[in-house]
């Protein structure tokens, strides 16, 4: 599914505001990036999978608060995980004695993310599924090719022309 331009996600999100059960939708447009950016830090998948459960209930606990500033949604999204993330690695450091540096490039990071995200959205069906099933759940090449039913060979193809497509969109004119 290709990603909604910025008008239909703001109508998206107004309706979730005023009807809490469409956030579903949202939910689901979103959990693969949260995921990913959550999985990427800590290298633990429950804890991945907790973490991310944690930045959609807090994010659907404050809907209400959120103002749609004209970027896209999945950057609250996550800014929250990043304070999700700062929040557990602090517990952490608390409880070991380790202390935890934060990254003052994380906000930049994000947005970066979630402009990935965004181009991952607009690829074709086939090659958008094989980014998320490499990227986003970390799954070999066999793996990718025997969940699209395809051959290794042509998820090798697929995966090429993907990230041959989204580096003409991050870096046009190049």
């Amino acid at each position: 599914m290709p990603a909604p331009n910025i008008e239909d996600e703001r109508n998206e999100v107004e309706a979730a505001q005023r009807d809490p059960a469409l956030f579903a939708g949202l939910y689901d447009e979103h959990f693969y990036r949260v995921y990913a950016y959550v999985a990427r830090r800590v290298h633990d998948r429950h804890l991945a999978e907790d973490l991310t459960a944690q930045v959609f209930h807090e994010a659907l606990a404050n809907l209400r608060k959120f103002e749609w500033r004209g970027v896209p949604f999945a950057v609250w999204l996550l800014k929250i995980a990043s304070n999700a993330l700062h929040d557990h690695w602090s517990r952490q450091s608390r409880e070991t004695g380790t202390r935890v540096e934060t990254d003052p490039r994380d906000a930049h990071e994000i947005e970066r993310h979630a402009a990935v995200f965004q181009l991952v959205g607009r690829l074709p069906e086939a090659q958008r599924r094989v980014i998320e099933l490499r990227f986003v759940e970390d799954k070999s090449i066999r793996e990718t090719a025997e969940a699209l039913g395809r051959s290794e060979g042509a998820v090798k193809q697929l995966q090429l022309r993907a990230i041959e497509s989204l580096r003409a969109a991050w870096e046009p004119g190049r």
